[in-house]
């Protein structure tokens, strides 16, 4: 065969060609896009697809081989084993797209790298000459191919021209070149390696020798090939049995279908009857239309009238709204004037106070110096009294005649005089007593009040702490109890007041709820941020905000309630991205928030901007981000972990320790609770204690302060009875003795002095009296004075109440505003609204009209009722529908009947187009299977017939039988002289005969088989050396007959006795170094 046929591989594609499939070892093949080459015939001048040269690098055990370079006839490579003869055999069909297995060589392309390198290179040049030159103008008159072999065992090709220049590195490219050089690397008559000679000289086979006789012939392709037709032409045969017995049916379908097809016309009429109602019908529906739309005109020009009654009511309340105003800012200019009257008086006050103090500390003063100069003037009348009682001992011994009344007056005056000592002593005493108890019940009443207020604080922060734990222990079944004990049941009232209707859209909240955080260590600092917003609900208009209001009382009877926060819902997220914060390190509070619902994402947004709030963990990073330098882009504050909130110029901390609502262990918040509830009331059981403590204190005091004050009463009684007594004692007369003057003069003298301390005395009372006026007469000042403002305070307070009046009237009247601006504007959305409807209704009437112009063109004047025209129709439908089930609808019928047509023709058609197919098939193939038998004879015959020849020339008779049926081929060889020899098997032969006869048969299967170079590895094993020089004349006369073929001879021989002939070349090995160590692929 001179050509493989590309056409039979696209027809097989279960077959597998010589580059179909990848091998195993290749990972990565040359990419090779497909080329134009076109088949040629071969060159009888034997200027395509020879070999030129060969070179090997790091190929097998290898570093470096060659470039050999070919002869266009005869090249011997010779020399010893190891040498590189089997490489440079084995490189050709690697380079040439073989396999590795088909080298006998090993199983995968990385064997034959050479140990220690990382790749093996081999460059082939094939001839590419004359009008069959491949390319030419782009190859020129070589081609050369390079291969690389990674030690992976992936393969690379480039296929450069003559010059040098790389055209290709696609491996289609070298598919197409080799198929127009009928080149076959795996084809036993184009490359003989050793392992396939040895392998055929053993073989026992005929089928083996068959195989390989069809194989070199490319017969077995061929076959092949027809097999796959005639599978083809069994399928297309079945298909058309199918076909067939479809045909039969859809015939039958055809003519059932043309029999209803052609009586339709009797429902012609009965059609047009019910085209006309239609038409009818398409125009009393536009007709009705209009009659709908009439009213709807009237109604909206009543409306709009009506709008002017709204207009006057809101500037009605508008007038009153701004009388309001100026009334409530008279009011509030008449508020600032008395403040600032106040304002005026308030130095003024303050001044008199310091001076009613001053005078105050000069009057304590004076009062000191007095009780001084009383205590001076007290010893001394005391010294005169014990003088005046020696004076009366002195007396009473001078005057022994007294009589027992004197006696007895001198008795009772000494033991007065010591009676009134001891009570203005005791008097003195008590004084000071009721100044300390006086001072005691004070001050423990004062502390008593502090202690009660603070009392209350605790109490109440233990019943919120109590209120937060309740809520904290039903949170473990319930979240929302957290936000408080009231929000549960506000949520449930909102639930059931929305299954009622009572809101447009649901009210959301509280939003706290409605968050969840990304990062739990963030909960603090994300209260802090948000701080009342976590409690707050979410309105979309104010009427549902007055509804919730109304919840909210019911549920909430006593103290704060939530937060409302009005604003239109928007379902998606706002688009942020312009105005955020965007830093590399810290999030925003949007960034660390998982929100669900945008509603509650985009309030945030709105109401607190958390899209510009950074989150940043550490105090001292807050500190430098915010404070040092420039902040980040857009970024306006920043919150700490603690809660501590950081501006650009100031720091304020953050009052709250942990997280309320966003901490994520409810028993540590728990646990956290009952401790801090615990240590509150412990001291709230001391404080009680203390309480109580200081009231028994107080009620002692006050009992002792009473009896202080009766004891000083009695005692200031009985002092002035006890001084009247003495008075009255001391008038009496006694007669004077003259040893009494000394005593008497020193009497007098300390009396003089008494006297001068009772004047000293009395100045500094009077003194004392005079800066008490003065400290009154302060004091008065500064009463007057603060009556004066209290006075100023107190016109305030009437302002105040009727600025507070005149606020609640301005609330009222804009109230009124709002409530009538509302209804004007309910009435004017309603009038829109009217409008929108008629708007509608007019393109449904022009829609109506445009669908009535189409059904009918022209308008018909219809007296008759839309009912009563439907009526009629759906009687008229009745009728065709009960006769179209009699024969079926119209259009059904005509589009079966085509459909139905359709079919039959088609089918017709590709049955008779593939019954002329298969008969043209039938016929195309018995002539190739008549010519593929005549081409097995004459190939067959020709093998045999050079087969005989070659035996001939050794004097050797062969018989070569073919048997295609079985597909065996047996050869019979007896050495000897001619016709006494006896024809035995090969396998009786010794083995340089038998090498001999396989020459012969690869000889005879040259001589009808096509290819532009053979090859033969070792041919002359196991032959003496007269098979060897027969066997090499033999061939030698072959080559010489076809001077266009190129042949290469691998032989260990040194072929010394081959003639001189410039058609052959030999090529010689140097022998190995056997220094080395031993190749990983030898010979």
């Amino acid at each position: 065969m001179s050509k493989r046929k590309s056409s039979n591989s696209r027809r097989t594609p279960d077959k597998r060609s010589r580059f179909s499939q990848p091998e195993e070892e290749d990972e990565e093949t040359g990419n090779f896009s497909s080329g134009d080459g076109t088949n040629s015939s071969q060159s009888v001048t034997g200027e395509v697809g020879i070999i030129e040269s060969i070179s090997l690098k790091n190929f097998m055990c290898h570093s470096l081989l060659g470039p050999f370079a070919f002869g266009p006839n005869v090249n011997f490579v010779v020399g010893n084993n190891g040498s590189g003869k089997s490489a440079v055999l084995t490189a050709l069909i690697v380079a040439l797209g073989g396999k590795a297995h088909t080298t006998n060589r090993g199983s995968s392309l990385k064997g034959f790298v050479k140990e220690g390198e990382s790749s093996a290179d081999v460059s082939i040049t094939l001839r590419n000459r004359g009008r069959d030159a491949y390319k030419p103008e782009v190859f020129g008159e070589s081609i050369i191919v390079d291969l690389r072999i990674s030690s992976e065992g992936l393969r690379t090709y480039k296929l450069r021209s003559k010059t040098g220049h790389l055209v290709s590195s696609k491996k289609e490219e070298l598919i197409f070149i080799l198929d127009h050089f009928n080149i076959q690397v795996d084809n036993p008559v184009s490359i003989l390696t050793q392992e396939m000679s040895k392998h055929f000289l053993h073989s026992k086979g005929e089928g083996d020798k068959y195989k390989f006789f069809m194989k070199a012939t490319q017969l077995d392709q061929m076959k092949e090939d027809y097999s796959y037709i005639m599978k083809t032409k069994t399928m297309t045969h079945n298909t058309v049995e199918k076909h067939r017995e479809t045909l039969q049916e859809l015939k039958r379908k055809f003519h059932e279908k043309e029999e209803r097809y052609k009586n339709l016309a009797s429902l012609d009429e009965m059609q047009q009857k019910l085209d006309e109602l239609k038409n009818q019908m398409a125009w009393a529906l536009v007709a009705e239309m209009e009659q709908e739309v009439k009213p709807m005109r009237e109604r909206i020009a009543a409306e709009e009238k009506s709008t002017v009654k709204y207009d006057k009511k809101v500037e009605e309340w508008e007038g009153k709204v701004q009388e309001a105003n100026r009334i409530f800012q008279q009011l509030q200019d008449q508020l600032e004037g008395v403040t600032e009257r106040m304002q005026q008086l308030q130095p003024q006050c303050a001044d008199l106070k310091s001076r009613a103090q001053e005078r105050n500390r000069d009057l304590k003063a004076a009062e000191a110096g007095l009780h001084r100069k009383k205590t001076n003037l007290r010893d001394l009348e005391k010294d005169k009294n014990q003088l005046n009682k020696r004076i009366q001992e002195l007396k009473r011994s001078i005057s022994q005649a007294n009589s027992a009344d004197t006696q007895a007056r001198v008795e009772r005056m000494n033991h007065i005089q010591a009676q009134l000592e001891d009570l203005s002593f005791q008097d003195s005493t008590l004084a000071q007593q009721i100044d300390q108890f006086k001072q005691a019940c004070d001050s423990a009443k004062e502390r008593l009040g502090r202690m009660s207020r603070e009392k209350q604080d605790l109490q109440r922060s233990i019943d919120s702490k109590q209120r937060g734990l309740a809520a904290m222990e039903n949170s473990r079944n319930n979240q929302i109890c957290r936000f408080g004990e009231h929000m549960p049941a506000l949520l449930r009232a909102i639930d059931e007041a929305h299954r009622r209707g009572q809101f447009k859209r649901k009210p959301v909240g509280p939003l706290g709820f409605c968050i969840r955080l990304r990062d739990p260590e963030l909960g603090l600092a994300v209260e802090s941020c948000l701080k009342a917003l976590m409690l707050a609900f979410f309105c979309d208009n104010y009427a549902d905000e007055r509804e919730l209001q109304k919840i909210m009382s019911r549920c909430f009877p006593h103290g704060r309630r939530p937060q409302i926060i009005v604003s239109t819902f928007t379902d998606t997220l706002y688009n942020v991205g312009s105005r955020a914060v965007n830093h590399p390190e810290y999030p925003t509070v949007l960034q660390a928030l998982d929100v669900e619902n945008p509603v509650v994402a985009n309030c945030l947004i709105d109401m607190r901007g958390i899209e510009t709030i950074l989150l940043i963990k550490n105090a001292k990073d807050a500190r430098r981000v915010m404070m040092s330098g420039r902040p980040p882009r857009n970024c306006r504050e920043a919150f700490t972990q603690e809660g501590d909130q950081v501006y650009t110029n100031r720091y304020y901390s953050c009052d709250q320790n942990r997280a309320l609502y966003l901490s994520k262990d409810v028993e540590e918040e728990i646990r956290h609770l009952q401790s801090a509830l615990h240590s509150q009331r412990t001291h709230l059981d001391s404080f009680q204690q203390d309480m109580q403590q200081i009231s028994e204190d107080e009620k002692q005091n006050r009992t002792l302060l009473h009896r202080a004050y009766e004891d000083q009463k009695k005692a200031q009684e009985l002092c002035r009875k006890l001084q009247a007594e003495l008075t009255e004692l001391q008038n009496v007369e006694e007669p004077q003795s003259e040893d009494l003057k000394p005593l008497e003069e020193e009497l007098e003298e300390l009396s003089s002095r008494i006297s001068a301390c009772q004047v000293e005395f009395e100045a500094a009372r009077k003194q004392m009296l005079t800066l008490k006026r003065e400290y009154e007469e302060a004091d008065q000042l500064y009463r007057q004075q603060r009556e004066a403002f209290n006075s100023i305070a107190e016109e305030a307070e009437p302002i105040k109440e009727q600025l507070s009046n005149s606020d609640q009237e301005v609330a009222r009247s804009k109230h009124h505003k709002s409530h009538y601006e509302d209804k004007r504007k309910t009435h004017v959305e309603m009038i829109e609204t009217l409008k929108r409807n008629l708007n509608v209704k007019e393109q449904e009437l022009q829609a109506s009209i445009a669908k009535a112009s189409e059904i009918c063109p022209d308008r018909v004047d219809v007296r008759r009722t839309a009912k009563s025209l439907d009526s009629e129709i759906s009687r008229l439908k009745h009728k065709i529908n009960t006769q179209q089930e009699q024969q079926g609808h119209r259009d059904s019928i005509v589009r079966q009947y085509h459909e139905a047509k359709e079919n039959f023709n088609n089918i017709a058609r590709q049955v008779k187009g593939l019954e002329a197919f298969i008969s043209q098939l039938s016929k195309i193939m018995n002539t190739r299977h008549n010519v593929y038998a005549e081409m097995r004879m004459y190939l067959s015959v020709r093998c045999k017939y050079y087969f005989d020849s070659m035996l001939s020339q050794r004097g050797y008779i062969g018989k070569m039988a073919f048997d295609h049926k079985n597909e065996a081929l047996s050869i019979s060889v007896q050495p000897g002289e001619g016709g006494k020899a006896v024809l035995s098997d090969m396998r009786s032969l010794s083995g340089g005969e038998r090498s001999f006869s396989t020459v012969c048969f690869v000889l005879s299967l040259w001589a009808i088989a096509e290819a532009p170079f053979r090859a033969l590895d070792e041919f002359d094993v196991y032959m003496d050396m007269v098979n060897r020089r027969i066997s090499m004349d033999m061939m030698l006369k072959v080559a010489a007959s076809q001077r266009y073929r190129q042949f290469i001879f691998l032989t260990p021989q040194s072929m010394s006795s081959l003639p001189v002939n410039n058609m052959i070349r030999i090529l010689r090995l140097n022998d190995p170094d056997r220094s080395q160590s031993t190749p990983r692929n030898s010979d």
